[in-house]
């Protein structure tokens, strides 16, 4: 007989491009930030690719030759660039009617995200969902992705363990993040990062809608 499906008590989302389509205006910024600074402008896939890390971390790799007495500036001028358009963030189509689902179903619910506190306490409070999690950890409040004290933290926070956690993302640095914790993983397409590369990282699954997502934790979560 197969093994029954494993249940998780505790659901960690990624914030930036798994819950808010937020990625195109991430990269944006980041491309014209480099451009204000004289600095060769990354591509679209390296600009992305970036998303999801810590603030110096994500500068270390798309402005290299930036000296370090200019990081504070880069900040500001990403800040100022992403700042034009945050308030007009959408959620993904679905993601209120999928967490209204999980809350029924009883799931503790969690966010890992590469943001800021105030951020993602701006962006909570923008689209009214704060209520559905029950911890969040930041980038500027913990080691940044894919260490694993962000998961960590969660699961002390919620008092389950690994194998009691799902961490779900768009990009490598969340499965990464997943793996270093020792929790399993389900990647998202629709984000951040390529599906093939999502997928070689070997995730219980790669989703590529937020419908295709709630129905696999309907059957599987």
């Amino acid at each position: 007989m197969p093994e029954p499906a494993v249940r998780y008590r505790l659901l960690v989302f990624d914030w930036d491009g798994t819950l808010a389509d937020s990625t195109s205006l991430i990269a944006g910024a980041i491309q014209q930030t480099c451009r204000d600074l004289g600095l060769p402008a990354p591509d679209d896939r390296s600009a992305r690719h970036v998303i999801g890390l810590g603030h110096r971390d994500a500068i270390t790799l798309v402005a290299p030759t930036l000296p370090a007495a200019d990081v504070a500036r880069f900040s500001e001028r990403y800040r100022t660039h992403y700042l034009v358009g945050d308030a007009d963030i959408p959620l993904f189509e679905g993601v209120r009617d999928m967490l209204d689902e999980l809350d029924r179903r009883g799931f503790l619910l969690g966010v890992a995200t590469g943001k800021s506190r105030a951020g993602l306490t701006r962006a909570l409070a923008q689209h009214g969902i704060g209520h559905h999690f029950v911890a969040s950890r930041c980038a500027d409040e913990t080691f940044p992705k894919p260490h694993p004290e962000m998961l960590l933290s969660l699961m002390e926070r919620a008092g389950v363990t690994a194998g009691e956690t799902l961490m779900i993302g768009d990009t490598t640095h969340d499965l990464d993040l997943a793996r270093n914790a020792g929790v399993r993983a389900v990647a998202v397409a629709y984000g951040a990062h390529p599906a093939a590369g999502l997928a070689a990282l070997g995730p219980l699954a790669t989703v590529h809608s937020i419908a295709e997502l709630r129905s696999w934790l309907a059957n599987n979560a």
